[in-house]
């Protein structure tokens, strides 16, 4: 959460890629911590940094990949992130149940310095770029996007005028963000986070070992494993089907299939459903609508309170399963049930399609709502 309200104003004072580094020296020094720690001290000065790293990242990461991303990609490329997310979060689960938890922290390491290495192969967002008003590099950024032999005439105009007009405008603060041109981009930001969270996803993935022992499973590591293989697949569908059918169909279906296997799920623990749905829209869906509706002078202010509310919701549901799981199993799952429900109804009517439009169109149809 503390990751979350800084990570805004990081991106845009250092830019993308410079949040992008900062993120990863707070995960390694975080892991490092893990592995060589001998009491609760090092244990949790490692997970309090590798949790404001990752509170960092998933801010910016959607952030970057919106703003250097084809129009016609955007969706895929910001749920192709959501799939690595899932695809280490399976790997995880599955080898965390073979080797030590020392070993396991260590692991952390290779995604982290990966990407510090990556990076200086990396342009930076060309929109942020010229925000700052580093024109020459812009340029550079986005024909090294682009290709060399593509036409980027049009489209960096297209940027250059939507930054212009914002530097006309103040400088955001939070109590900007309820000024009604900015309020239904917020109202839309903020709810697609708190449902995500309050279908219980973060309750069910982190007591997936105890639940399915609940629910007479003979061995809880099994339905672990099984819990981690389904997301996969199933995200890379999700993947696909982002560009094509578009965001609001797929988080309805989503939420509709998450209300199924929450109501299953209260009945009978068939997991698997839930985790089925939840992953083909559900799990990205929210991260790319909050990539592209927020004007990029208030991104930052407006980022960071989104992704807030989201590790909050995280908190909140994660805190809460088990007292819930020890009142009524059954009713856990109806009351997830029901926010999937809302979901649905949220999205049809207030959620507008971003599918094939550029970040600078889908302001001006926000603006008209």
């Amino acid at each position: 959460m503390l990751g979350a309200i800084t990570s805004g104003r990081i991106a845009d004072i250092v830019g993308r890629k410079g949040a992008m580094r900062i993120s990863a020296c707070f995960c390694i020094t975080g892991w490092l911590a893990v592995y060589f720690s001998n009491g609760s001290l090092l244990l949790d000065i490692g997970r309090f940094s590798t949790g404001y790293g990752i509170g960092v990242f998933s801010y910016v990461v959607p952030i970057f990949i919106a703003e250097i991303a084809p129009r016609n990609l955007r969706g895929l490329l910001t749920t192709l992130n959501q799939l690595l997310i899932v695809t280490g979060s399976s790997v995880a689960y599955i080898i965390g149940s073979i080797i030590p938890w020392r070993i396991l922290a260590l692991t952390g390491l290779v995604p982290c310095i990966l990407l510090l290495v990556g990076l200086c192969f990396v342009p930076e967002s060309p929109r942020w770029l010229a925000k700052v008003g580093l024109d020459k590099e812009f340029q550079v950024a986005l024909r090294k996007l682009r290709g060399k032999d593509a036409d980027i005439t049009r489209e960096a105009a297209e940027i250059q005028v939507y930054i212009h007009t914002l530097r006309s405008l103040p400088k955001a603060s939070i109590r900007d963000l309820f000024k009604s041109k900015y309020i239904r981009s917020v109202i839309i930001g903020v709810s697609l986070m708190v449902l995500q969270q309050f279908v219980g996803i973060n309750g069910i993935g982190f007591y997936t070992s105890e639940t399915f022992a609940q629910a007479g499973l003979s061995s809880g590591k099994l339905g672990t494993i099984l819990y981690a293989c389904v997301q996969v697949p199933i995200t890379v569908v999700g993947a696909f089907l982002m560009d094509k059918s578009g965001r609001r169909p797929l988080i309805m279906i989503s939420a509709a299939g998450t209300f199924l296997g929450c109501f299953l799920a209260g009945t009978s623990f068939f997991l698997k459903i839930y985790i089925a749905f939840f992953s083909i829209g559900f799990g990205a869906v929210p991260w790319v609508i909050m990539s592209e509706i927020f004007p990029i002078n208030i991104k930052g202010v407006a980022g960071s309170l989104v992704v807030l509310v989201n590790w909050s919701g995280a908190w909140a549901v994660s805190y809460t399963f088990n007292f819930l799981m020890s009142w009524s199993s059954s009713g856990t799952f109806f009351i997830y049930s029901a926010f999937s429900v809302i979901t649905v109804l949220f999205v049809a009517k207030f959620v507008p399609e971003t599918k094939g439009k550029t970040l600078e169109q889908i302001q001006a149809s926000i603006n008209k709502s």
